[in-house]
């Protein structure tokens, strides 16, 4: 947990952005329509159809307020791998070193990386990365659950039947958040867990 509060306290560096990384997923729903006859009111259903399952991984970089959001048909190594190397080639080819930010879900590791590129690609993309984890049960530190928490009430909400439909508006919120410049404001530092958080730190034996 301290080393990840840690992160959050540098100073803004572009050459080393700290970007939080998570990833949710939704559902494809079609409303199911009831048709209506010459001169009425078409009606809506109170039943829909599931259309299958889409993933969206999420990158935050908080001092910067810029997120980048990616909907994929699936979530799995592959897709996590694709997505940062798109971080590293195309969104942050400038940078440095990029420190990350996320949880220990099995796809957020090295390993993934090698499944999707050569070895030597895998290598190069991963030299430019420092990963910070959260630790087990408290993924609530990585402030992209923050980010995806304001992108569910504001974007995905609404009922939508196809991905290309859901990158459209995933994409327009994406914009409006960027121009806006909403960023999250954090205040809880390592001097903070040690006395609000103070049971989960160990007990060490005076003796």
């Amino acid at each position: 947990m301290e080393d990840v509060l840690d992160v959050y306290e540098r100073p803004y560096d572009p050459l080393c952005p700290v970007i939080c990384l998570d990833e949710t997923n939704r559902q494809l729903i079609e409303q199911t329509r009831i048709p209506a006859k010459s001169g009425q009111i078409e009606l809506v259903d109170y039943e829909y159809r599931r259309l299958g399952v889409v993933d969206l991984f999420v990158a935050f970089e908080p001092l910067a307020a810029k997120r980048i959001v990616e909907v994929t048909p699936t979530r799995k190594r592959v897709d996590f791998a694709l997505f940062v190397q798109k971080l590293v080639d195309v969104h942050y080819p400038l940078a440095e070193k990029i420190i990350l930010v996320m949880d220990n879900l099995n796809i957020h590791s090295i390993a993934s990386l090698y499944e999707a590129f050569t070895a030597p690609q895998a290598r190069r993309i991963a030299e430019k990365l420092e990963i910070h984890h959260t630790p087990k049960h408290a993924s609530w530190l990585n402030m992209a659950e923050i980010e995806i928490s304001v992108l569910s009430r504001q974007c995905l909400a609404e009922k939508m039947s196809s991905i290309d439909e859901m990158q459209r508006k995933v994409s327009a919120w994406q914009l409006r958040r960027n121009s806006a410049c909403f960023s999250v404001d954090w205040h809880f530092t390592t001097s903070d867990a040690r006395v609000k958080l103070k049971k989960l730190y160990p007990v060490l034996s005076e003796n």
